[in-house]
């Protein structure tokens, strides 16, 4: 019998396996505005965030967590979380003008974030259907012109980003906006410059309009630089799609689904980016607007517990 063990004080070979933080955002927890009644209190948020087993969480939409760095410091350290991003919302494909709404947004977004040790923005672009009133309120596509407004806009707010907070800008494709499908998503890498703009891969909402998440990580690997994981309902998908439901709508139906409930699977898609680039982000962000209160706890803990189990891949600290 042969003796394949190590030699006492011989260094091992054996790397452990590449991996990337996993948190979660106050979306999980049907959070989508500052204030509003029916949504989870902030405390409680926190709460149960960290009693689910995250480390890592999103400051969610501006004033919905305290605004005062120390106290939202405090109030983070007390419960062993941290902070990973901010969300800011865009519209460049408008004009010019847009530069100055996004930046002022920044400056208060960007500002708390990097004060806490973030080091990334997350950029939303504005709906071509309202959220809050599923009014159509301009074409479904871009022109030439508007793509062009578009990337060089993301580009401009990404270095004033990088220069004046140290914080990367990651764009998020989204439901009823007008970068949904892969071709879309590939059109606007091609419109803008890696240095200054990056995706947030939202794997749901990718997978909303049948976008092939590892196809994409695969052949635009640098450009991932932000994950959100959810999962889609496929099932009910065909009908919100056939029948042009609102998304809004669409999420009180409950088109992302608990994990691992729908589509697209996510251990293959954390151990793919974990093996491009360990430093991403993985921010569960179920979208459960107008949920109970009492729901998201559970679903969270039982995420957590379903990502850390089917993959190596995914690291808490």
């Amino acid at each position: 019998m042969t003796d394949t063990a190590t030699p006492a004080g011989t260094p091992s070979t054996d790397a452990p396996p590449a991996s990337i933080r996993i948190g979660t955002a106050p979306d999980s927890w049907g959070v989508w505005f500052p204030d509003d009644p029916a949504q989870v209190p902030w405390q409680r948020f926190l709460d149960e965030a960290a009693a689910a087993g995250y480390e890592w969480i999103e400051l969610g939409p501006y004033g919905y967590l305290p605004t005062d760095p120390a106290q939202l410091s405090d109030e983070l350290e007390s419960r062993g979380l941290r902070l990973s991003a901010g969300t800011v919302f865009t519209g460049f494909h408008k004009g010019e003008d847009q530069f100055q709404r996004a930046w002022d947004q920044a400056v208060a977004v960007a500002g708390l974030a990097s004060a806490l040790g973030a080091e990334h923005l997350v950029t939303i672009p504005d709906l071509w259907r309202s959220d809050a009133t599923s009014e159509v309120l301009e074409a479904r596509t871009l022109t030439d012109e508007q793509w062009e407004r578009l990337g060089k806009g993301h580009d401009q707010l990404g270095k004033a980003l990088l220069e004046e907070y140290g914080v990367h800008q990651q764009f998020h494709t989204h439901a009823d906006s007008h970068v949904g499908t892969y071709r879309e998503t590939v059109r606007f890498l091609e419109v803008t410059n890696p240095e200054y703009t990056n995706l947030c891969l939202d794997t749901g909402h990718f997978a909303y309009y049948g976008g092939d998440n590892l196809r994409l990580i695969a052949e635009h690997p640098d450009r991932i630089g932000y994950l959100h994981l959810k999962q889609v309902d496929t099932e009910l998908l065909f009908d919100v799609l056939k029948n042009d439901v609102p998304f809004a709508t669409a999420v009180a139906q409950g088109i992302m689904t608990e994990p691992p409930h729908g589509t697209p699977e996510l251990a293959p898609i954390i151990e793919a980016v974990a093996a491009i680039n360990p430093d991403v982000f993985g921010i569960v962000e179920q979208d459960m607007y107008g949920c109970s209160v009492d729901a998201p706890g559970p679903i969270a803990e039982r995420t957590f517990q379903h990502i850390f189990g089917s993959t190596s891949a995914a690291r808490a600290s």
